[in-house]
């Protein structure tokens, strides 16, 4: 055994200890176990071969074998960061300051909006849905005479939009609200002239990268946080939240809004599950709860744990069992489509003759109203489901009221939706699902 011990000893030799590492240096570690194992006279009968195959193991790790194998690019632990690097990440300060840095905002199809829009000098726009401001910006960075209106109904992007006012005095005026609520916030403005007609109205559909982003607004499958999805919360206080119509809503009713809001097929199952948690479980009231849920709803009677948990979406891409639940509940709680349609009515009355419209939707719902407003299939200032030349026998209007009605207000200015480049949704994969109309206001 002597024989062994010497032999390990000198092996050890060339491990040289970390005296800053008193009490945890692994190789004083193996030092002290080898003393009591083979430096003692009570030796255990220990086979050969098992020895020096540890010997060789150890000798393994002396040498750096698996190092010398499997180079790293930098030198420094498995992660592949150097070790000031490490202790940067694993900083308290830096893991406060990354939570507060939110990824840039990327508006969608710029380049795309600026050319159909055509700001020149004195001319006003309206930014429907000033979001972060990024269009808004190249509105006023592409004329240096365009005035631009800036509407949201978010007081977070309205405070932005404050502070943008600053960089362009008299350029741009935020004004907070809903698409319903302009007209009355229009008159308020200084200035305002009620027979000024506008160059250009622009809108930018669905929630902001803002609002997905920060799991407290609670928009987002893949941020755990309380289910709340009101746009203007701050606002609007006594309005309800996701978390509350689920408390309230009856199975018939949740499994109808899933269904038109969110396209779901399976929106009757998905609607009693939901009930039945809140009657036996407890009320819903984060997003990971309900995410969970519907996962775990729509993966009964299917093999593997997580069969059931990522779907192909109609783009064929993967996408959460929960995204069209999350959609319709948004939609719900926010009276998007409304709002959308109502907008789209403002737009054919604020924009004078020869005045721009461009519209980027993320799904159907909001495309199809869009569509329907552009090639005149609206009855009563409400878009209509079914072209009026099919139902125009079943309407209670006069020949020359529904020759007027069925006058197209809009010529548009593509023939098909514009989609973003592949360079654009490489670099910004959240534009993937945007279809861009462009449309011109006739007399």
């Amino acid at each position: 055994m002597s024989q062994h011990y010497k032999k390990f000893l000198s092996l050890l030799e060339r491990w040289p200890l970390d005296k800053s590492k008193v009490g945890r240096d692994l190789g004083q570690y193996l030092r002290d176990q080898l003393s009591a194992v083979l430096g003692t006279s009570n030796i255990i009968a220990v086979k050969d071969e098992r020895l020096n195959r540890q010997f060789r193991s150890l000798e393994n790790i002396v040498n750096d074998v698996h190092a010398k194998r499997h180079p790293r690019t930098l030198n420094s632990t498995a992660t592949g960061l150097s070790g000031e690097q490490c202790r940067e990440v694993l900083s308290t300060e830096t893991k406060i300051t990354r939570q507060k840095q939110a990824a840039p905002h990327l508006p969608v199809m710029t380049t795309e909006t600026i050319q159909f829009l055509e700001p020149k000098q004195d001319e006003v726009f309206i930014d429907m849905t000033f979001g972060a401001g990024g269009h808004t910006r190249a509105l006023l960075e592409a004329s240096p005479g365009v005035t631009v209106v800036a509407l949201d109904r978010d007081p977070h992007a309205h405070q932005l939009a404050c502070d943008m006012a600053k960089e362009y005095p008299g350029r741009l005026i935020p004004v907070l609200g809903r698409f319903s609520e302009l007209p009355s916030l229009l008159r308020t403005l200084d200035g305002y002239d009620r027979q000024r007609f506008f160059n250009g109205i622009l809108f930018d559909f669905g929630c902001s990268s803002m609002q997905f982003d920060e799991a407290s607004r609670g928009f987002s499958i893949a941020h755990d946080g309380p289910l709340d999805m009101r746009m203007d919360k701050d606002r609007c206080p006594e309005q309800l939240s996701a978390a509350e119509v689920l408390a309230r809503i009856q199975e018939q009713d949740l499994a109808r809004i899933l269904k038109v809001y969110g396209e779901e097929k399976q929106s009757k199952k998905i609607a009693r599950a939901i009930v039945n948690a809140r009657l036996t479980v407890k009320r819903i009231e984060t997003t990971a709860e309900l995410a969970s849920i519907v996962a775990h709803c729509l993966s009964q009677g299917e093999p593997g744990p997580a069969a059931f948990e990522y779907r192909q979406d109609k783009l064929r891409r993967p996408a959460h069992v929960a995204t069209k639940t999350f959609q319709a509940l948004r939609i719900f709680v926010n009276n998007e489509l409304n709002e959308i349609n109502y907008g789209m009515v403002l737009a054919k009355h604020l924009l004078r003759t020869g005045g721009k419209l461009v519209t980027i939707a993320f799904h159907s719902l909001e495309d199809t109203i869009v569509k329907r407003h552009l090639t005149g299939h609206v009855v009563d200032d409400v878009a209509s489901r079914v072209p009026l030349q099919l139902i125009s026998h079943t309407l209670a209007h006069e020949t020359d009221t529904m020759q007027e009605v069925m006058k197209p207000n809009w010529r548009q200015m593509t023939k098909h939706v514009v989609v973003p480049s592949d360079e654009e949704v490489a670099e910004n994969p959240r534009s993937r699902s945007a279809k861009l109309r462009a449309a011109v206001r006739l007399s």
